[in-house]
This record gives structure tokens, C-alpha cells and sequence, in this order.
């Protein structure tokens, strides 16, 4: 797929949301895969929230996407994470 065929377009602003154990080494680990596929220049901001009962953590990714191949990238590593129960 190229850029052409997404319905966004690049570079833009795109939030990642991942949801997994409240533990700090899955805030760790969500943090060096996004590391891993973007710079600290195209993070623009990170937000975490606990569940109601404190069991959950979520994170909020808001990033500059510079290409669906990018993005594609991290949501198949998030994925692929065991300490990850979801990526949206």
C-alpha cells in the first residue's frame, strides 16, 4: 500500500493507544517499540491512565506519522508483544 492509498495523509498527527498490565516494565516496553519506528522529535506528546480498579494501564501515543509503512510497523510490534493486550 502506498501513501497514496491511505485515506490519511502524510506527514500527520496520529494517536496510538495501547492498553496491558499497570506494571512500569509494559510502559518501558510500549516505550522503546515506539522509540524503535519514531524519533523523539515525532512524539508529540504521552499520556498513561489507570484503570478504575488499578489492574490496567493505558498509553497514549500521540505521534507524527511520517508514512503508513511506519505505522504499520509499530502496530505489528505492539502487537506482537506479549505484555500488550491491545492496540487501537
Amino acid at each position: 500500500m502506498t501513501n497514496q492509498d491511505s485515506a490519511l495523509t502524510f506527514p500527520c498527527d496520529f494517536p496510538i493507544k495501547v492498553m496491558g498490565p499497570a506494571s512500569d516494565a509494559f510502559e518501558t516496553e510500549v516505550k522503546a517499540i515506539i522509540n524503535r519506528h519514531a524519533s523523539e522529535t515525532e512524539q508529540l506528546d504521552i499520556t498513561t491512565r489507570l484503570s478504575k480498579g488499578g489492574k490496567y494501564r493505558s498509553i497514549t501515543i500521540q505521534l507524527r506519522a511520517n508514512s503508513r509503512q511506519q505505522l504499520d510497523a509499530i502496530y505489528q510490534e505492539l502487537t506482537a508483544c506479549e505484555q500488550v493486550l491491545m492496540a487501537l
